[in-house]
């Protein structure tokens, strides 16, 4: 019977008090929103990779040859570590659709294939001469149908196809940095067709499924002391090629996210509790004494107060994970569709996604409640039905310069008077505020850096047109083309990063230090350059591994035709990249170590933009010429990280304003209810209404300030701790907050306390006179 009525008390308690309730299931819903989305997306993503690789046997080695027989190939089968093997013919073809070029990577199916299989979408496999299954996204995007004749260029011959259907392949779950269906494809053809397109039966790749916890190093070792006697190229492991690399990246990635944001805001969740139940308790002391009196036993009390942080916890948590449902997923959906090539994902939120958030805000807002309300439990009867008795008021300091304190209103006074007598109250006050402007600033912060780091990509890379050739291609006697301006070459190698006992992958770029198609900067964005002692090291691995500029780092050049070699390079800069990050040097510094320098890129300036047409004809002729990208590509590309990211950065600043909101509502909401007699007696004495409203409003726009005053230094570490978690030795993110997000942040802050006065002015206006002036003194 007790607990019932306690129960309809409860209710009532919420239904005076409604906003308050709201705000604060708003404050847990935020954090239940981010908790199921993140790890949602993580989980979901993470287990259908690992099973879409596993089920279709993705392979773990690739080893190319100029040409390789099937007997040849059957010799290779015997090495230990070799579990299945597989040969075929992969080529690089064009295809003219609507006047304009598309680049194709065509690989041949084996006629029992096992390692990467298709998956197919539509029509069948390819099993007759000159038949070919498409990717499914470029034959979209095309407009290309099962049954259709299409004509590819490949080999310096035209060949004609017939598409026998759609697919996509586990091997190409990602094609190219911005996912461009429409400029770059996929293809399969039966080994019928590889005599027409390779003048003769013959393979130039080999597919490696190991045997499980063989070493891949040790076994591709093998294969190169095997192949001394074929026409052996190179060979790269699978977590090397773009496609696993980029998707595990992107896995890493999501994990740390869903870890991260979560946390964060079950924190600042927390802190928002605690404060808010703390002063709740409080102000319902004599309440506390009332049922004591009649005879309620102080657990059950306890327990009566603890059912409104679960109340909360249950429906903001409820609420958040529904939404997330609703809105987080579906954007999820949409993104990874844009990113990758992953048949069949689906994204589904558990049921147990609730479970998390429910349990740790019921849990913190129960402890909170606990350890303000045990203190107050142990008070006497008669005590605790009475009020707090009134503090002694000392002078402020302010007063002892009686020029200023003379000059202040009597409504200025009261608010220093009242600010300075509940110093512990208005600094409870003011952490709720600072938590919000510091969660307003990082939210901000996130997104500018989002911006930035696609800013930078346009000025780093200024040239017009890269041109990539063909392996081994030699390019000294290259010369430019009429309507160019100018031209540097560049070589890219695959390397190990040692730093003590970790080793990590990364890519080496040379090029001439003359190069001014390239800039580089530092972390306060001044332009460096290079020189021929020393190596750009970028920031990413710098903040990882602690590298300074002086230091000498160890790398090895994985490329079989270096013999793997280990070299001790000197730190000459440490360069701010915060996109496909690489170690530079130039030529002289390269061959110093004993390395020729062969370059396998071309970056070309058109002499004005109405010639870039001719210049890239020109090398479109060049049959040596892998890919051309040209500035779309790199805007592409920026736009590209742009929509991939933004939408998870700007739900997150709508998160934190509705927490900041919640925050700012619950605790002014709760001074309001703490000052009743204090407004009811300036109500008495005739204070006019709008007085009272502006008295609270420029109480709390003081708290504000101060509460951004203590922010702003916080929020810049708060910041810095979350940029850090999120980075990788593969990605950085800048780490410097600039002067417009600070403004925005505490524009918005002060914006956010004008709203919750705005809304408060009728709980002012309903305050009783007589009910809260007749208590006893």
């Amino acid at each position: 019977m007790v607990m019932m009525k306690l129960f309809w008390k409860l209710t009532r308690d919420i239904r005076q008090s409604i906003g308050q309730f709201i705000a604060l299931v708003l404050v847990v819903a935020v954090g239940a929103f981010f908790y199921a989305g993140l790890t949602t997306y993580s989980d979901n993503l993470s287990a259908f990779v690992n099973s879409y690789f596993k089920e279709h046997h993705v392979s773990d080695l690739y080893v190319s040859y100029k040409q390789i027989s099937k007997d040849e190939l059957a010799d290779l089968s015997s090495i230990a570590g070799i579990k299945k093997i597989e040969g075929r013919y992969t080529f690089d073809a064009t295809q003219v659709i609507a006047g304009h070029n598309t680049s194709l990577k065509i690989h041949s199916i084996p006629v029992r294939n096992e390692i990467n299989t298709p998956t197919l979408i539509a029509g069948r496999i390819p099993d007759k001469k000159n038949e070919i299954m498409l990717d499914s996204h470029y034959a979209k995007e095309n407009q290309l149908q099962i049954g259709e004749q299409i004509h590819l260029r490949a080999n310096e011959k035209s060949v004609s196809f017939t598409i026998s259907g759609l697919g996509e392949n586990v091997e190409h779950a990602k094609k190219n940095d911005i996912q461009d269906h429409q400029a770059y494809g996929i293809g399969y053809i039966a080994e019928a067709t590889i005599p027409e397109i390779a003048g003769g039966f013959s393979y130039n790749e080999v597919m490696i499924d190991a045997q499980d916890g063989y070493d891949i190093d040790s076994l591709g070792k093998s294969i190169e002391a095997q192949s001394s006697h074929l026409a052996y190229v190179d060979q790269i492991s699978k977590e090397r090629t773009f496609s696993y690399s980029k998707i595990n990246q992107t896995i890493h990635n999501n994990k740390l996210m869903s870890k991260v944001i979560p946390f964060v805001l079950f924190l600042i969740e927390a802190i928002i509790l605690f404060l808010t139940m703390s002063r709740l308790i409080d102000s319902q002391r004599n309440q506390v004494g009332i049922m004591k009196a009649l005879g309620v036993p102080t657990r059950t009390i306890m327990l009566h107060y603890m059912g409104y942080p679960v109340l909360v916890a249950i429906a903001g948590s409820i609420i958040g994970c529904v939404v997330a449902a609703i809105v987080f997923v579906p954007l999820v959906t949409a993104s990874s569709a844009r990113a990758y090539s992953l048949p069949g994902i689906t994204y589904s939120m558990s049921v147990f996604s609730v479970l998390p958030p429910l349990l740790f805000s019921s849990v913190f807002g129960m402890l909170s409640c606990y350890l303000s309300g045990r203190s107050i439990l142990k008070e006497r009867v008669a005590e605790a039905m009475r009020p707090k008795p009134p503090k002694t008021m000392q002078q402020l300091w302010i007063e002892r310069f009686p020029g200023v304190w003379n000059r202040l209103s009597y409504s200025y006074k009261l608010i220093l008077r009242n600010i300075f007598l509940n110093k512990q109250k208005a600094l409870a006050s003011s952490i709720g505020v600072v938590i919000s402007t510091v969660l307003l600033i990082a939210a901000f912060g996130t997104q500018t850096a989002l911006l930035q780091v696609a800013s930078q990509i346009e000025e780093v890379y200024t040239y017009d047109l890269r041109v990539d050739f063909a392996k081994g291609t030699s390019l000294e006697q290259l010369k430019l083309p009429p309507g160019s301006k100018s031209g540097y070459f560049l070589a890219t190698f695959p390397v190990a990063f040692r730093k003590g006992t970790e080793t990590e992958n990364a890519t080496f770029v040379v090029t001439e230090k003359s190069n001014s198609l390239l800039h580089f900067f530092d972390e306060n964005g001044n332009k460096i350059s290079l020189e021929d002692h020393g190596v750009l090291v970028p920031k990413s691995y710098a903040d990882k591994y602690r590298i300074s500029e002086g230091d000498t780092i160890q790398v090895q050049f994985t490329a079989p035709e270096l013999k793997k070699m280990w070299v001790d390079m000197k730190v000459l800069h440490v360069s701010t990249q915060y996109s496909n990050p690489a170690f530079y040097s130039t030529p002289a510094y390269l061959q110093s170590f004993g390395i020729d320098y062969s370059p396998n890129t071309l970056l070309v300036e058109g002499a004005s933009p109405t010639n870039l047409a001719t210049v890239r004809t020109f090398f479109e002729q060049d049959h040596r010429v892998d890919a051309i990208a040209d500035k779309n590509d790199l805007k592409k590309s920026a736009q590209y990280i742009l929509q991939q990211n933004s939408f998870v950065f700007i739900l997150f600043i709508v998160c934190a304003i509705i927490l900041s909101f919640g925050a700012i509502y619950t605790i002014s909401s709760i001074n309001i209810y703490e000052r009743n007699r204090e407004l009811a007696t300036l109500k008495v004495l005739g204070y006019p209404k709008h007085k009272i409203n502006r008295l609270i409003f420029w109480e709390n726009m003081i708290l504000t300030a101060f509460a951004v005053i203590v922010a702003l230094p916080l929020s810049g570490y708060v910041y810095r701790m979350i940029v850090k978690a999120l980075s990788s030795s593969h990605q950085q993110i800048p780490d410097q907050l600039n002067v417009f997000v600070l403004v925005a942040s505490v524009a918005l802050a002060f914006l956010l306390t004008l709203l919750s006065n705005l809304l408060l002015k009728r709980k002012v206006g309903r305050i009783d006179m007589i009910g809260s002036l007749k208590s006893v003194e």
